[in-house]
């Protein structure tokens, strides 16, 4: 079995590598682990071997020349080595606040938040949470900011536009700990739109996205750019919030939406619209929401974050496997959460769905879950704050990534909990057939629009 940390007792082993010793990266130790006790016991090794020895080269002709077992005695003899390892094998710290309020908006992106509460996963990791609905992202970000939250269910690009300083006041500092969903998007139009599914002809069109900073706003420009629709001049896009979107298309305000589900799917249950595209054909794998907490909080209750993180890794995990999605869907769906018929949610979690136009169709991933937060993804959204203007100069956005997308803090409590952790935290992002280079971002931030 490979081991999680590198034996600094080993003379091949260079210490400015991973945990491992085998990869190039503190990210890449992805496969089995060995226990806790024997993982912190070599920390414990390693730090000692670090004071002791900070000359690389004489460490390893030690070891070479003595051996493992008898350097590791000679360091015992004068440092209390197993006092050491004890003390890091004691379990992590009991959580400095138990009572907690989580914010949400009642839309299947914020499943695994949800789903924690009525199915034990916060209550198992020592938390008493309250999960409390709210009525838009605008009420979300300022009861974060407030503090009346202590964490909340954000769309994904907020915590950047906040730590930006951008939509608020002044700079807010928040994190995105943890990915809620990927996919689980739908373009949705008025059903008298049966007949105009090509978006170049969609000029005049009045859209509603659920909040400027979301990662629904940012594709349907996208898309409606690539179609030759200039999104600030041939349509409206406004922001409503996502329990207004079916009314407001019934009442013939909008000509349809891009926005989460249920709300999607409700329209088709309702007999007020159809789904134009599942927004996975667009970017497969694309995130949408996060589970957002205040920088603070990971200084000042380190053990409250955490046990948060670890609940909602876990609750995330089990909602992503497919033989979970309708106990899933039942926990969530009543008027506590997110108010819908039981069968709207299901056909969103399962992907076995009607599209208002007729078919029933059987797309398994039309939404995941998976808790990862790619740089990269917070990069892709970067560029589009600079190229529709929200974001008003340059910007590291390999910094910003790295400061307010928690990956290294998520990989933690993903391998805690045997799951597999990505060797870096930056990939190349496939969107509407163009390749997007995390490491070369500038041609995504121009606004010419394609003809």
């Amino acid at each position: 079995m490979r081991r999680l940390t590198a034996n600094p007792l080993d003379p091949k082993t260079r210490l400015n590598r991973c945990g491992c010793g085998q990869h190039g990266s503190a990210m890449e130790c992805a496969g089995a682990a060995p226990s806790a006790e024997q993982a912190m016991a070599e920390v414990a090794e390693g730090a000692v071997l670090r004071a002791t020895f900070r000359h690389g080269p004489t460490r390893r002709a030690l070891v070479e020349r003595f051996g493992a077992a008898t350097v590791l005695a000679a360091l015992a003899s004068v440092f209390p080595l197993d006092a050491a390892k004890e003390a890091l094998a004691q379990p992590a710290g009991q959580p400095e606040k138990r009572d907690l309020k989580v914010g949400f908006i009642p839309i299947t992106c914020a499943t695994p938040i949800i789903m924690a509460h009525p199915m034990g996963f916060y209550q198992r990791h020592g938390l008493n949470v309250e999960v409390v609905r709210a009525a838009g992202w605008a009420v979300i970000r300022d009861r974060a900011i407030a503090r009346e939250f202590d964490a909340a269910h954000m769309l994904s690009p907020m915590p950047l536009a906040m730590s930006l300083g951008v939509g608020v006041a002044q700079p807010i500092p928040f994190a995105v700990a943890a990915i809620e969903n990927v996919n689980g998007q739908a373009i949705t139009l008025a059903t008298k739109h049966r007949e105009r599914r090509n978006p170049r002809d969609w000029r005049g069109f009045r859209f509603a996205v659920p909040f400027d900073f979301s990662m629904h706003n940012y594709l349907l420009r996208h898309y409606l750019a690539e179609n030759g629709i200039d999104p600030d001049r041939d349509v409206q896009i406004r922001a409503v919030p996502p329990p207004e979107m079916v009314a407001n298309l019934r009442a013939d305000n909008i000509d349809g939406f891009l926005g989460p589900d249920p709300f999607n799917q409700r329209a088709v249950f309702d007999g007020v619209g159809f789904i134009h595209l599942l927004t996975k054909e667009l970017w497969d794998g694309h995130p949408c929401c996060a589970f957002a907490v205040p920088r603070a909080m990971i200084t000042e209750a380190p053990n409250t974050f955490a046990a948060l993180m670890r609940a909602i890794v876990e609750a995330t995990a089990y909602s992503a496997k497919p033989e979970n999605r309708r106990e899933v869907a039942t926990a969530i769906s009543g008027a506590n959460y997110l108010n819908q018929p039981e069968t709207v949610v299901n056909q969103v979690l399962t992907g076995t769905y009607a599209d208002g136009l007729g078919q029933v169709r059987r797309v398994p991933d039309r939404i995941g879950f998976d808790p990862f937060p790619w740089h990269s993804m917070a990069i892709w959204m970067l560029t589009q704050m600079r190229r529709w203007g929200q974001l008003r100069q340059d910007v590291d956005y390999a910094q910003v990534a790295s400061q307010v997308f928690l990956a290294l803090d998520a990989g933690r409590a993903m391998r805690e909990l045997g799951l597999p952790v990505p060797g870096s935290a930056l990939r190349t992002e496939t969107i509407m057939g163009r390749t997007f280079d995390p490491a070369n971002p500038a041609g995504w931030t121009e606004r010419a629009i394609r003809s």
